[in-house]
């Protein structure tokens, strides 16, 4: 009798609700089947989209600084904790058969890709909409292209050919595409950017809001020109003089230039937005991973923040980075600063003293550590809660790219006067002559700790000499460093695709050398 009443309860319920019955959006709820209808909705996806540039920016530090001569790491034996794998970067030394590693400390993948899935919702569905002012919608597609193309640019330069994700993802199956060659996706880039460009506005009132406008798409583009097999100097320096004849310029001061009291100014063409108010999640923390492991953290910080903190001693300029600056140069004091005191037991650090790297002797028994401090503007009211924007793309950068374009194209005298420009900021004499070497030894101290220095030395084919000479180097300062270290090789120049990833879709391919 139960069976019975059960089952007729169930039939009526089935034919009342009929097709409806598997309708399982909620009304009163939102949902991608109701969302993205509304300007203001997709606003707030295009927000979600800049996101992982932040995860973009904290991976930077160890595959584009740390990888290079500007930067290393102060290892602490008596807590490494998760060290291991954040130490294996800048050594090359990542294993790609284990999981974890490289996916330390963050995921280029899936970060670029998780960027790349949310622009291509937001170009399908704009597409599709008919609701939206034109002029708003062109803006938004504009930043929705922009973005896919940066995000394919650090794939396609850190790990070679990728899959070309274009459309939004509704199954499985469409998530397991085998890799496109380098070729396709540097095509897909120029052509993103170059849609990109059409539609965003030029930067005219300043500060900036922190949006992609045209000139950083210029400036994506160019890098795209400039990078890969197939190079096209020419057209790159078109892009780079569009961008000279714009509203951008070199603020006087280089320290200012840093300053987040002066965020998104005249020099800044594109920086990823952070901001300090405890509540919200969108903080930066540079300043409290690039310090020092110290004992009294206080004294640097205005905050205690954990003594000897794990988080700490990464991005730790280099004494031969230091030592290169030429004498006068003021970006030294404005990029770096020495911190001295003494070590007690084996390597436990106490800070007595903040100072300038110029002209520094430590004194009679002291230790010091380097340290950056184009992001350290204490006192801070929390730990790791501070509200520095981190630079992309500079009006600086933009001088020196187009003096290296120019150069490569036998025209080092019209790359010299952008060249000097630049120098003269820094407070130092002119040069006669503008060569490759002497461009890439400016950007090195021009952009020192943007995470530019390992693909700029990887475009200009300087990567392995420059870092098999740093390993050389670190390895008769510390002992600790295997052997097998700083193996830098062709195959060393792009990344493992990360373990997870191969498992996950059996269509990749590794990288060889993995």
């Amino acid at each position: 009798m139960k069976k019975i009443l059960l089952s007729g309860i169930l039939a009526v319920i089935l034919a009342g609700c009929k097709e409806n019955f598997l309708n399982l959006t909620p009304p009163t709820s939102l949902s991608s089947a109701t969302y993205y209808q509304t300007e203001d909705q997709f606003r707030q996806a295009i927000n979600s989209a800049y996101t992982p540039l932040r995860e973009l920016t904290d991976i930077g530090v160890y595959d584009g600084e740390m990888r290079s001569d500007n930067t290393f790491f102060t290892i602490y034996q008596a807590n490494r904790g998760l060290d291991k794998s954040r130490e294996a970067y800048p050594q090359f030394l990542i294993d790609a058969t284990a999981s974890s590693i490289p996916n330390t400390p963050g995921s280029r993948w899936g970060a670029s890709y998780r960027g790349i899935a949310y622009a291509n919702t937001i170009i399908d569905r704009l597409d599709a909409n008919t609701s939206i002012r034109a002029d708003a919608k062109n803006a938004m597609l504009g930043e929705a292209l922009f973005l896919r193309a940066y995000y394919y640019f650090g794939l396609v330069t850190h790990f070679g050919g990728v899959p070309l994700q274009l459309k939004e993802v509704t199954n499985s199956q469409e998530s397991f595409q085998p890799r496109n060659t380098p070729a396709e996706v540097y095509t897909q880039i120029k052509t993103d950017v170059q849609s990109a460009i059409n539609l965003l506005p030029v930067a005219t009132t300043f500060p900036q809001n922190g949006r992609a406008t045209k000139g950083a798409a210029k400036m994506l583009l160019a890098y795209a020109l400039m990078s890969g097999e197939n190079r096209d100097y020419a057209a790159a320096e078109k892009e780079l003089l569009d961008i000279t004849k714009m509203n951008y310029a070199l603020l006087p001061d280089y320290a200012k230039v840093f300053d987040p009291a002066n965020k998104n100014h005249q020099e800044s063409i594109f920086d990823v937005q952070y901001m300090a108010d405890q509540v919200s999640g969108q903080q930066s923390a540079f300043a409290w991973q690039f310090m020092p492991k110290v004992t009294n953290p206080q004294f640097l910080m205005g905050f205690d923040g954990g003594r000897m903190n794990i988080f700490s001693g990464w991005n730790v300029p280099t004494d031969e980075l230091v030592s290169s600056y030429e004498k006068g140069d003021l970006r030294l004091p404005a990029s770096v600063a020495v911190v001295e005191g003494t070590i007690s037991g084996v390597e436990d650090f106490t800070a007595e003293l903040l100072t300038s790297p110029v002209n520094y002797t430590p004194k009679a028994g002291k230790a010091f550590r380097y340290m950056i401090s184009k992001y350290f503007h204490p006192p801070y009211d929390i730990a790791f809660n501070t509200p520095d924007n981190f630079p992309v793309y500079r009006y600086s950068g933009a001088l020196l790219l187009l003096a290296e374009c120019l150069v490569q194209q036998n025209k080092a005298g019209a790359a010299l006067p952008y060249l000097n420009q630049v120098r003269r900021r820094a407070g130092l004499t002119e040069l006669g002559t503008a060569t490759l070497d002497a461009v890439a030894n400016e950007m090195r101290h021009e952009l020192a700790f943007e995470n530019h220095r390992w693909q700029d030395l990887i475009r200009i084919g300087n990567a392995i000499e420059v870092a098999t000479a740093k390993g050389k180097r670190l390895k008769a300062q510390y002992g600790w460093i295997l052997p097998a270290a700083f193996t830098v090789t062709p195959e060393k120049l792009l990344d493992p695709i990360p373990f997870r990833e191969t498992q996950i879709n059996t269509e990749l391919v590794q990288n060889p050398g993995y």
